[in-house]
């Protein structure tokens, strides 16, 4: 059994189903939960905490149904809302302390608690502080205190990087990742950026309108596909002049963002593109084996619009 478990999870509102079938299974460390908005992320996790019932299925997280348990399992999780819904008038340690307390944790133990979490997701010196002068990164920092504050087993963060800069970004992503690993707490993490759960999660789920189109490990995603990238400098049309050439020699070939992509037929084919593009007067930047990414599943599977960061 798995942190959470779901058989035939569905969830039809009267125009929309918000998931279909769902079977999917999360185990410990970082599960990220990658789909465009609308694909089911945020009704799954509210059928997980019970706040919402399923149409038909079940599910279970920490071995607890969600249809009959969803008070010991609000008790047993942590949970990170993606929308600003913090009191403007209220510090961080007021807020966190408070939360303590509504997990069941007596106040002297809710404010050490307190003090703990948000010296680690770093709004130690600001925690005394209204939030409603934080900015969006802190705001972020302490939804996600409160998420921590009575010990959770597991924790389920809706779009935690949601509104951030890229340096923000980067350190909310990394205490998700010691959350999993240093903390050893479960974490199930969401997010419409594909890069983001490349490069913080074990595990990936990816939804598309409610459907399950793949669940496997993150390292699953990565593996080489056969093919070179290759990037080249000169005329703007370089890499069209590359591609045209490519095809001309009876190689398959065709454009990738910025580069061409070339598919390996022969030892041959490495030194076929290297004799090409001197022959064209280009320069050669770099050529290195592609290897797929989350963002290959939903171009396989036709899914909606999904941002590779």
């Amino acid at each position: 059994m798995g942190v959470i478990d779901t058989a035939g999870l569905t969830k039809r509102y009267p125009r929309v189903t918000a998931l279909d079938s769902l079977d999917v299974s999360v185990g410990e460390g970082v599960t990220g939960l990658v789909g465009a908005n609308g694909a089911g992320k945020s009704t799954l996790i509210k059928i997980l905490l019970g706040l919402v019932p399923a149409t038909s299925g079940t599910a279970s997280v920490l071995g607890h149904d969600v249809a009959t348990d969803g008070s010991k399992i609000r008790s047993l999780v942590g949970y990170m809302p993606e929308h600003d819904c913090l009191p403007a008038d209220v510090s961080a340690s007021d807020l966190v302390v408070h939360m303590g307390q509504m997990s069941g944790l007596p106040y002297p133990s809710a404010r050490e608690r307190a003090s703990d979490v948000l010296r680690h997701v770093g709004l130690a010196e600001e925690r005394y502080r209204p939030m409603g002068g934080y900015s969006t990164g802190m705001k972020q920092r302490a939804k996600l205190a409160q998420a921590l504050v009575h010990d959770p087993r597991l924790v389920l963060l809706d779009e935690p990087t949601n509104g951030l800069d890229p340096s923000s970004r980067d350190d909310m992503l990394a205490l998700v990742r010691r959350i999993g690993t240093e903390f050893g707490i479960a974490v199930l993490v969401t997010s419409h950026l594909l890069g983001e759960l490349e490069r913080i999660s074990d595990h990936v789920v990816v939804l598309d309108s409610g459907r399950l189109l793949q669940s496997s490990a993150t390292r699953d995603f990565m593996h080489t596909t056969g093919n070179l990238l290759v990037e080249v400098q000169g005329p703007t049309d370089a890499d069209r002049m590359l591609g045209q050439a490519l095809i001309e020699r009876g190689l398959r070939a065709w454009p990738s963002g910025e580069m061409v992509e070339v598919e390996v037929q022969d030892a041959t084919t490495h030194d076929v593109v290297r004799d090409l593009v001197v022959d064209l007067g280009l320069g050669l930047v770099r050529m290195q084996e592609r290897h797929h990414r989350i963002e290959d599943v939903f171009r396989e599977g036709g899914a909606g619009s999904v941002q590779p960061t």
